[in-house]
C-alpha cells in the first residue's frame, strides 16, 4: 500500500484532531508541522514525532508532501493556497470556510481557473457515519422527491453556515443554489477577525432542481444541543414526499419513512471525537484516492466551496437590496461587506 506524504500548517488549538484523525488514515503519514509561531509548532512536533518548520515555503521545499493540510484562519487564504500551487504541491486540504469576504473570493476564483493542485475543503462531516445514513434513505428513493432543506446553526453565517450548507447540498446531490433571498441582523459579529458576519441570517434558497431550503445562523437557530453552548445547535433536515431526515450533530438522528422510524442519539462527546475523527480520516483517504485516480471527493472540491462562498455574498446583498438574488447574474462590489456594516450600524473600527 502507498503512504503519501502529508504536512499540517497551523498548529492552533484545531490542529491536534485533524493530526490524530490521521492515525485512521492508513494511506498517509504526517511528517512535518509548521507554525509561524515557535512556542506551538515545537509542542505539537514533539508530540507527534515529525519535523518541525516556522516557515511555510522551506517545508513544502524540503518535505516535498504529497498532501498539504491548512489549519490557519480564514483570513490566510489566499497566499497559503497560492503557495502550495507555486510549489506544486500535488493536493491541499484546506479548513472552511473558503474566504471572509468579497476579495479574496476573487482571487480563489481565479486561482482555481489556473489551479493544478487539487484543492478540497475540508466538509469532514460528509463522512460522518449517521450523515451517510440518512443521505443513503434519500438517495434510495424510499422517502420519494426531496421538496425542502432545513438548515441552522447556532454560531453566524461564517463560523458554521457553509458547514450546514455544505452538508445541506450533500443531501440534495450537490445541486447548484440559483437564488437567494435573505436579511441579516446584529453588527457585533463583524467585530470577529477569524470570522466576521452579522450576529444573525436568515436566507430562503432556491436549488436548480426546485428544491427549497431555509438556512438560519445564529441566536435565531433553533436550539437544539446544549442550551448553554452556541457552536451546539448544528442541524440539518430534509423533508421529502415520503417522510424525512434529521441530524442533530450534539443531539439524534432520525428517518422517517412509509415504513416507520429509525432513530438513534449522538452518544456524547466522546463517541461525537470518535466518529468525528473517523469522518476526517474517511476523507483524507478519500484525497489520497484522488490523487491516485481523480476520483475527485464529492462536493468538497474549491470550485463548489467558491459556489458556497458566492452564495453567502448573495444573501449579504439580498439583505443589503431588499430583494431576491439570482446566483448566475450576481457580480458582487468589492465593499459588500463594508456596505453591510454600514447598514448594521457597525461602528467604524468594525468595517
Amino acid at each position: 500500500m502507498m503512504q503519501y506524504k502529508v504536512a499540517v500548517l497551523g498548529c492552533g488549538g484545531r490542529s491536534a484532531a485533524h493530526l490524530d484523525a490521521y492515525r485512521y488514515a492508513l494511506r498517509g503519514r504526517v511528517v512535518a508541522v509548521c507554525d509561524r509561531h515557535p512556542e506551538k509548532v515545537g509542542p505539537v512536533a514533539g508530540k507527534y514525532g515529525v519535523n518541525a518548520y516556522t516557515d511555510a515555503a522551506t517545508m513544502l521545499r524540503r518535505e516535498r508532501p504529497d498532501l498539504l493540510h491548512i489549519v490557519t484562519a480564514p483570513g490566510d487564504r489566499v497566499g497559503l493556497l497560492t503557495l502550495a500551487q507555486e510549489h506544486g504541491v500535488p493536493a491541499c486540504t484546506v479548513e472552511k470556510p473558503v474566504a471572509t469576504g468579497v476579495r479574496d473570493w476573487r482571487q480563489l476564483e481565479a486561482l482555481a481557473a489556473r489551479a493544478t493542485t487539487k484543492f478540497a475543503v475540508c466538509h469532514q462531516f460528509r463522512w460522518h457515519a449517521d450523515v451517510q445514513r440518512l443521505r443513503q434513505a434519500l438517495e434510495s428513493g424510499r422517502l420519494g422527491r426531496l421538496r425542502m432543506l432545513d438548515l441552522s446553526a447556532g454560531f453566524n453565517i461564517a463560523g458554521q453556515g457553509t458547514h450546514i450548507l455544505n452538508y445541506g447540498m450533500s443531501m440534495n446531490s450537490d445541486v447548484p443554489v440559483v437564488r437567494v433571498f435573505g436579511a441579516a441582523g446584529g453588527a457585533n459579529g463583524l467585530h470577529d477577525a477569524v470570522h466576521p458576519a452579522p450576529d444573525s441570517t436568515v436566507g430562503h434558497l432556491a436549488f436548480a432542481n426546485g428544491v427549497h431550503a431555509l438556512w438560519v445562523c445564529g441566536p435565531p437557530a433553533l436550539r437544539c444541543g446544549n442550551p448553554e453552548i452556541a457552536w451546539q445547535h448544528v442541524r440539518i433536515a430534509a423533508y421529502a414526499e415520503h417522510g424525512h431526515v434529521l441530524w442533530e450533530e450534539f443531539g439524534r438522528w432520525e428517518i422517517l419513512g412509509r415504513d416507520g422510524l429509525e432513530h438513534g442519539a449522538f452518544g456524547g462527546m466522546d463517541t461525537w471525537m470518535q466518529n468525528n475523527l473517523r469522518a476526517q480520516a474517511r476523507f483524507h483517504e478519500a484525497m489520497f484516492t484522488w490523487l491516485e485516480d481523480d476520483r475527485q471527493p464529492a462536493g468538497t472540491n474549491l470550485r463548489q466551496a467558491l459556489h458556497e462562498w458566492k452564495v453567502v455574498l448573495a444573501l449579504y446583498a439580498s439583505a443589503l437590496w431588499r430583494q431576491p438574488v439570482e446566483l448566475a447574474a450576481f457580480d458582487p462590489p468589492d465593499d459588500l461587506l463594508e456596505q453591510l456594516a454600514r447598514a448594521l450600524g457597525a461602528p467604524a473600527e468594525a468595517r
